[in-house]
């Protein structure tokens, strides 16, 4: 019997899962607008999944949880100022609940790395969920813990308490979609060219899909 409920909450969250990742299209118009800020390593590759999906209208890129007021890129990635690379998603509570973000960002990071995330080393690329209600904090520790459950592994992204949000620099916004012309490794691209080369090279995608199978919410399986 435990069995079966154990493969039935499954079900029943892969379902929630592949609803809430419905691509962004047709929006209603938004009734009850909230946000939440996680940290998932490349904020690129966070804002990139996030505005995929349905009932989100906004994800901004930007730094929190250190001690330095209107930190720059280079601050956060080269000193101590104990931000982390971060988003803030802007939802529609209507379309989409606090837990369901939560599982759904609990599957797109590795949750079991305590040093960065992939390729990118360092406190700065730590995950970890930020909470400023009571609501965000109880849905946060179930999507946890059932994340947990799922992999059998020890999770040690931290819930902690929400701290000042600081847009990051324009140039960092979309930055998976631009079409800026820059020079990489690989010779001149887009900023969309540039950022997908990227997040292959970073292991990111082989790495959640090794973790997560088909659970993982926006990888093409």
């Amino acid at each position: 019997m435990n069995s079966m409920l154990q493969n039935l909450k499954t079900i029943a969250l892969g379902a929630a899962i592949a609803v809430a990742t419905c691509l962004n299209a047709g929006k209603a118009e938004a009734r009850d607008m909230q946000t939440i800020v996680v940290a998932g390593g490349c904020f690129w590759c966070v804002e990139s999944d996030f505005e995929k999906v349905r009932g989100v209208s906004e994800v901004t890129s930007g730094y929190t949880g250190g001690t330095t007021a209107n930190p720059t890129y280079r601050q956060v990635t080269n000193s101590n100022t104990g931000h982390y690379e971060a988003v803030e998603i802007r939802y529609d509570r209507d379309q989409i609940s606090e837990r369901e973000i939560y599982d759904l960002f609990f599957r797109s990071v590795d949750p079991t790395d305590a040093g960065g995330q992939f390729c990118d080393r360092g406190d700065s690329y730590r995950t970890a969920i930020f909470v400023s209600t009571t609501a965000q904090e109880q849905a946060a520790r179930a999507a946890l813990s059932a994340a947990q459950s799922e992999l059998g592994q020890r999770i040690v992204t931290p819930i902690l308490a929400a701290a000042p949000f600081y847009d990051a620099e324009s140039y960092h916004q979309d930055y998976y979609k631009g079409s800026s012309r820059i020079v990489t490794r690989g010779g001149i691209k887009t900023q969309a060219e540039a950022y997908a080369f990227y997040r292959e090279g970073c292991g990111r995608d082989a790495r959640i899909e090794q973790l997560w199978g088909s659970d993982a919410p926006f990888i093409n399986h």
